[in-house]
């Protein structure tokens, strides 16, 4: 049985005041949104010094590969401010760049200078200087005036115990209970505070990090080819290395069996025999690879039924959960098997687990698809790696596959796949 959130079970409800307390979100939130005007101060000190230096150096050979140093860093520091995105506010932010040449200096030096997504990475790390000042005094401001309001019991009855007291203590039970009281709604405010300027924060960093919409679909349009010329690949090598290496050898039985028909009728005919046995060998090799690209049980009966077949030729158990109510579009479907597919296939030759599972849902963001194997971990998302060419393929209707496998295990590989694109 699937756990409910504690936001969602606190009174009000996640947008009610215990919801927002107590969600993680707020305190995932509140440490960027405390520390964002230092970060802002210290890229507008590196880039005020670095990018003028830069410029006035370029009179001499010693200024380009400076300023391409400058153009880099600031590029890094934006897809830092991507992740950090992710994880203080939950926003995702795909990098937005062009595909780097293969090769050549002039070629990479237009590369960096004339992809837009440069300029305004630039552009939201000089914002970040006043946009960051004012939610750090905000959230400094809010914070400390709630805890000190909030402390104020405990500071009578310190004084009264002690006999210190400061000019922040309030000298009476009753006015130190009145103040507790505004520092709980003080509290709250401070926590709808810093939702509302993570939201802020968001989505001005989606407008400025995300690049252009032409950019967005560029970007998912390479890494979609990406995906096919692999995938065209991986097919071409499974019939070079099956199924043709397969018929070649039935073909050379058949023919060393036809030039002893007459002479060794017993050799000829185990070799026809050989030969038929190579011969359904290469149509089940072609039929799982025809599987493989798009089987025909998707099409027909759906995910639930093409994933329980996947399941039951696994060599391990493999439980199967479908809920999805109506049929996703025909794209989602095939990438959710693919993506299930390959999965399997890599937990089956990597992992060592000896369970598995396999869950699809339907929720307001599209189809969510969770492999969980209990494996010995440590699987990693490196580019050229097969779970990359997995993301590749989530990434081409603007879907998301996110790797959690520590060394150990469990993995879970989870892949968000939008209806709608």
């Amino acid at each position: 049985m699937p756990s409910v959130a504690l936001k969602d079970r606190v009174p009000f409800g996640p947008k009610g005041p215990l919801g927002i307390v107590v969600d993680p979100m707020t305190w995932r939130a509140a440490p960027y949104l405390g520390l964002a005007g230092v970060l802002g101060f210290g890229w507008f000190a590196v880039l005020a010094v670095t990018v003028p230096v830069s410029l006035a150096l370029t009179v001499v050979w010693v200024g380009v590969p400076l300023m391409m140093a400058t153009v880099l860093m600031w590029r890094g520091g934006a897809m830092l401010e991507r992740r950090l995105m992710r994880a203080a506010f939950g926003v995702k932010i795909a990098d937005p760049y062009r595909a780097r040449p293969e090769r050549g200096v002039g070629a990479h030096i237009r590369w960096l200078l004339t992809d837009a997504a440069t300029w305004q990475d630039l552009g939201y790390l000089l914002m970040l200087l006043p946009l960051g000042l004012v939610e750090t005094a905000l959230s400094v401001a809010l914070w400390t005036a709630s805890g000190m309001l909030l402390v104020q019991p405990v500071l009578m009855f310190l004084s009264v115990a002690t006999g210190f007291s400061s000019d922040l203590t309030i000298d009476s039970w009753p006015g130190a209970f009145v103040a507790a009281v505004f520092g709980a709604l003080l509290f709250v405010v401070a926590a709808y505070m810093v939702r509302g300027m993570a939201w802020l924060h968001g989505t001005l960093a989606t407008v400025l990090l995300g690049g252009s919409q032409e950019e967005r679909l560029r970007a998912s349009r390479a890494r979609g080819i990406d995906a096919a010329e692999a995938e065209r690949r991986r097919i071409e090598r499974d019939l070079h290395d099956g199924a043709q290496q397969r018929l070649l050898s039935v073909a050379v039985d058949l023919g060393r069996a036809q030039s002893k028909f007459d002479s060794e009728p017993e050799v000829a005919r185990a070799l026809i025999a050989q030969a038929h046995a190579g011969t359904k060998a290469a149509i089940a090799e072609l039929r799982n690879l025809a599987r493989g690209i798009h089987p025909a049980i998707l099409s027909d009966r759906g995910l639930d039924a093409a994933l329980s077949g996947l399941a039951a030729r696994a060599p391990i158990h493999v439980d199967v959960s479908v809920e999805l109510g109506e049929r996703p579009p025909a794209a989602v479907e095939s990438i959710a098997y693919f993506i299930v597919a390959e999965t399997l296939a890599n937990m089956a030759k990597h992992s060592g687990a000896t369970e598995a599972s396999v869950t699809v849902l339907r929720d307001h963001r599209g189809v969510v698809v969770d492999v969980w194997d209990n494996g010995i971990g440590g699987a990693l998302l490196c580019p050229g790696g097969g779970l990359a060419g997995l993301a590749d393929r989530a990434a081409t209707i603007d879907g998301m596959l996110v790797l959690h496998s520590p060394v150990g295990g469990p993995t879970l590989v989870r892949a968000e796949l939008p209806c709608e694109w």
